[in-house]
């Protein structure tokens, strides 16, 4: 598949179903994009789709499925959208963002990946009222195969960066209040079912 370069092959393109719930399309949008006028399209369609459809049936439908509504925050960027986040705004530098926001670029090892930043309003309207972002983050430990998690509180939303990658790094981070790893390379650890003993189990659906 060719990088859309027309209305047409671009709205094709977003047409693309990644799992039950989700399409190419839902990930495009870049405020980024939006504000600056630049199109926010993949080089390679065919690996964005690849690891959108991992992201999306390992991660994001067993989110949905257990709680409910999941809301996209910011998913897919282009080299050159996220090069203008690198310049004007508080984006990592692309390289890092490679296998990670950037789907269509491997990472420094040759591995591919996906990361997209979402809220779980079932948990937001928690947090509000004094849930502790760990126990959410302990609940997708125990239970998705997700290589990064990074939190931020998204102006009281809870939001975070979740990520699939074909080597996991089981790692997880907080920018909440200050900089905080709480897991890093963790592939072995016996589960933390105590944070989260109020929380629905683990649904998992697929296409």
């Amino acid at each position: 598949m060719r990088k859309p370069k027309s209305v047409d092959s671009l709205d094709t393109f977003g047409r693309v179903r990644l799992s039950r719930n989700f399409y190419m399309r839902d990930f495009l949008y870049s405020e980024i994009a939006a504000i600056y006028g630049v199109a926010n399209v993949p080089d390679d369609p065919e690996m964005a789709i690849y690891v959108g459809k991992q992201l999306c049936e390992h991660l994001l439908e067993p989110l949905k499925a257990t709680f409910g509504q999941v809301v996209l925050r910011s998913s897919y960027r282009s080299v050159a959208i996220n090069d203008l986040g690198v310049e004007r705004h508080n984006c990592a530098k692309s390289e890092s963002n490679f296998a990670r926001h950037i789907w269509d670029r491997r990472d420094h090892e040759g591995l591919r990946g996906a990361t997209t930043c979402i809220a779980i309003p079932w948990f937001t309207d928690r947090y509000g009222q004094g849930a502790d972002w760990r126990s959410l983050a302990y609940w997708i430990h125990d239970y998705l195969p997700y290589s990064e998690l990074e939190f931020f509180d998204g102006a009281g939303m809870c939001t975070f960066n979740l990520s699939w990658h074909e080597r996991p790094k089981k790692t997880i981070t907080s920018y909440i209040v200050t900089k905080q790893t709480l897991l890093k390379n963790a592939h072995n650890d016996s589960g933390f079912s105590d944070w989260y003993a109020d929380f629905p189990a683990c649904v998992s659906e697929s296409l």
